[in-house]
């Protein structure tokens, strides 16, 4: 896979994680759907493995591509902030326009 090619699935694999918390019932996506709803504590801890899995599969796409870079806190405060901002549609569409019947 060409390095092009390897940000974008990036990019696309982070927007998919990043909303899957908000966008289903499930635990982790394939575990059992809740009794009633996920509280949003639970949907923040899934946001933050999901990062961490995003991240392990930017890392497995760098080491294929050649050399890994160090990175330093500022790498990981960027990182995480942009992850919170890929995934405010789904927070969005699970507590602000959906409507709670």
């Amino acid at each position: 896979m060409s390095l092009t090619g390897s940000v974008w699935l990036v990019i696309i694999a982070a927007l998919i994680a990043a909303n899957l918390p908000f966008v289903n019932h499930r635990w982790l996506v394939v575990g059992p759907a809740a009794p009633q709803h996920k509280p949003l504590a639970g949907r923040v801890a899934e946001l933050v493995l999901m990062y961490f899995m995003v991240g392990g599969l930017a890392l497995l796409l760098e080491r294929r591509a050649g050399q890994i870079a160090p990175q330093g806190w500022e790498f990981y405060a960027i990182t995480g902030t942009l992850f919170l901002t890929l995934a405010f549609p789904g927070f969005v569409y699970r507590y602000l326009l959906r409507r709670h019947g």
